[in-house]
């Protein structure tokens, strides 16, 4: 069986406060974007993964996939699978590409072998893979909270709207990330924010990583300069970066970066 794992932008992100345990309390936004990967999963005698498409850093072992697969052996008698990978969601662009195909992973094997998991049952496997990764069960635009892992649903459709994706050829891991965040409490909930008009949302919607990163990183200050000269009503990097995205009212022409960058558009 094959499906094909989508993307996602962060419309804001709050790092509000450190926990005991290592992580961080956060606000976000998770809305999905049309930029696909595209995983197989067949009956096997053995487990493998094979990948074509981006190189994938890392270890077979640690690919997330194969983590999903023996976290539900644990509960379920399936058999060995052969996986697929074609990568073409960024690596290091705050997309949650990797979350995704083990998202997608867990409800291709649920649908192979028919084991008529719930949502929520593989939201909790997928919880134990990372703190995203529950998004992709279902893909739908939530406010996500807490570690970034538990979501209340939201009304949010950006569909009358052009939205483009810039990424520079620019990796920022996680670690990168986190190591420069100063955490703080809102006193504004992001859940109430992302109700005002798209335009408006410049105003008051931000991403508590783009400080540090912009000085590290100075071209992905530059990309996201660069979509409001260009007449995005909203830009911002998603995630803990390094992908930049724009909110159009119209169809922008961003073919000038193309030659120094990634762009999709219609996402």
């Amino acid at each position: 069986m094959i499906n094909f794992p989508i993307a996602k932008i962060n419309i804001g992100l709050n790092i509000t406060a450190r926990r005991p345990d290592g992580y961080h309390n956060l606000e976000t936004v998770f809305y999905p974007i049309k930029i696909n990967d595209v995983l197989e999963v067949i009956k096997s005698d053995q487990l493998t993964f094979e990948a074509s498409g981006l190189g994938i850093p890392g270890r077979v072992e640690d690919n997330l996939c194969i983590k999903a697969y023996h976290l539900i052996k644990q509960d379920h008698d399936i058999p060995p699978v052969s996986i697929h990978l074609h990568k073409h969601i960024p690596i290091g662009a705050g997309l949650g590409g990797g979350s995704a195909d083990a998202g997608y992973f867990i409800r291709l094997i649920n649908q192979t072998f028919d084991l008529n998991l719930s949502i929520e049952a593989m939201s909790d496997y997928a919880r134990r893979l990372g703190a995203d990764c529950a998004f992709f069960i279902e893909s739908k635009p939530v406010f996500a909270f807490d570690k970034g892992d538990q979501f209340e649903s939201i009304e949010l459709d950006l569909s009358k709207y052009h939205i483009a994706l810039v990424m520079p050829p620019t990796h920022v891991s996680t670690s990168e990330a986190y190591r420069g965040v100063k955490p703080a409490p809102v006193t504004r909930s992001l859940k109430d924010l992302i109700q005002l008009p798209v335009a408006d949302w410049k105003h008051h919607i931000k991403n508590d990583f783009e400080d540090h990163i912009f000085k590290a990183h100075p071209e992905i200050r530059g990309v996201k300069a660069t979509l409001y000269q260009t007449g995005a009503l909203y830009a911002s990097m998603s995630g803990s970066g390094a992908s930049v995205f724009g909110i159009f009212d119209k169809k922008p022409d961003l073919e000038f970066l193309e030659e120094d960058t990634e762009v999709f558009y219609g996402v």
